[in-house]
């Protein structure tokens, strides 16, 4: 497997390569506080899982880390073995308090998107087994949320991560998705508070 990270500290992105192993070498720890609520973004892929982590409070969003867990074997069970592997290290030194994940869509290549649903449940096992809430956000939401356009370019998308996120620079494109689906979830939980809806707009994308 290979590992690409970025987090707080130095340039961004700040990018190191991993030996193909099972283990995930440790990152940066930043768990949320009082009043604070860390998001966990994902956006799942077999080869490709983007993570992005952003502290949320009240109407301001703090970038953490983000990067992608990189499976360079040809196994898909060993593939998704090593996106557990990831994705349960990210939890363990971010402690996030939800996971928020691309919803299910339709692929023309019906075994792409067997292979991606796999991946996907990987992450959500992965977080359901240390009693974290999911929730899922459609990429349409996701686009139009970031950028103001459900069709929004890959390219936008980093963009806006960047311009909401305050980076230096664009993040790598799957970290970027998984940055973005994080910012939704922030979005959405605020609209939420702000017409005293007690979390009843969040609950229709969590997964029961």
């Amino acid at each position: 497997m290979t590992c690409r990270k970025s987090t707080t500290t130095g340039r961004f992105p700040t990018r190191w390569r991993q030996p193909c192993d099972d283990r995930v070498p440790a990152l940066s720890h930043a768990p949320g506080g009082s009043g604070m609520t860390v998001i966990l973004g994902i956006d799942p892929g077999s080869r490709i899982t983007g993570y992005g982590i952003v502290r949320q409070e009240g109407c301001k969003l703090t970038y953490l880390g983000s990067g992608c867990i990189r499976t360079k074997v040809d196994d898909l069970p060993a593939r998704l073995k090593l996106i557990y592997a990831g994705v349960s290290e990210i939890i363990t030194q971010f402690q996030p308090d939800c996971l928020a994940i691309e919803q299910v869509f339709m692929a023309k290549n019906a075994d792409s998107a067997l292979k991606l649903g796999q991946a996907r449940g990987v992450a959500i096992v992965v977080a359901m087994n240390l009693d974290l809430p999911v929730f899922e956000y459609a990429a349409r939401q996701v686009k139009q949320t970031v950028v103001g356009s459900g069709a929004a370019e890959k390219s936008q998308v980093q963009h806006m991560v960047r311009t909401l996120l305050k980076l230096p620079a664009n993040p790598q494109a799957d970290a970027a998705d998984a940055l973005a689906i994080a910012i939704t979830h922030c979005h959405v939980s605020q609209n939420a508070l702000r017409m005293g809806s007690g979390g009843l707009n969040l609950a229709r994308g969590r997964l029961r």
